[in-house]
């Protein structure tokens, strides 16, 4: 891997992402109206996002967990991109609430306020999905839907075996 001062942060990744899409959701939602452009829009990201979290998992040394993800963080946080406070952390859960979420500001001043979710909210449980299949995200609340906070709960799952009634 990459040092961490040599990496770009997720920030500056997706706002150049964003200054693509903008002129493509504009067309979508001009040739099809704006909800099918929002599904479009949706699933396109979803699916980058999983693969995203794939390629990173092939990157770790081990098995993947709840702490190779944590060791991650820094580059969600990089250039002051979120103000957090950690919740819990430990082997099975890691729980943080972000306070300031430059993500959220940066779609609103690009004028991607009615999209901003899910060209970022919306693809933090799709790239754990990817990244540690059995790590769950639940995130009841977020700056971008106008919440004044966003709760992170990842919480290691336990495997169902093929035996199992459940």
């Amino acid at each position: 891997m990459k040092n961490q001062n040599e990496e770009i942060g997720i920030l500056q990744r997706r706002k150049i992402e964003a200054e693509i899409i903008k002129p493509i959701y504009d067309i979508l939602k001009r040739e099809y109206g704006t909800e099918q452009a929002k599904t479009i829009i949706e699933e396109a990201v979803a699916n980058a996002a999983i693969q995203a979290g794939k390629e990173f998992a092939q990157k770790e040394d081990g098995p993947t967990s709840v702490q190779s993800f944590v060791a991650l963080q820094y580059l969600w946080e990089k250039d002051d991109a979120l103000e957090t406070e950690v919740i819990l952390n430990n082997q099975v859960q890691y729980e943080y609430n972000v306070k300031r979420c430059r993500y959220a500001e940066m779609y609103h001043e690009m004028g991607l306020g009615e999209i901003g979710f899910l060209l970022s909210c919306n693809r933090d449980a799709k790239f754990i999905e990817g990244y540690a299949p059995d790590v769950k995200l639940t995130r009841p609340h977020t700056i971008m839907n106008g919440d004044g906070f966003c709760d992170f709960h990842y919480k290691l799952e336990k495997r169902k075996t093929e035996n199992s009634n459940e």
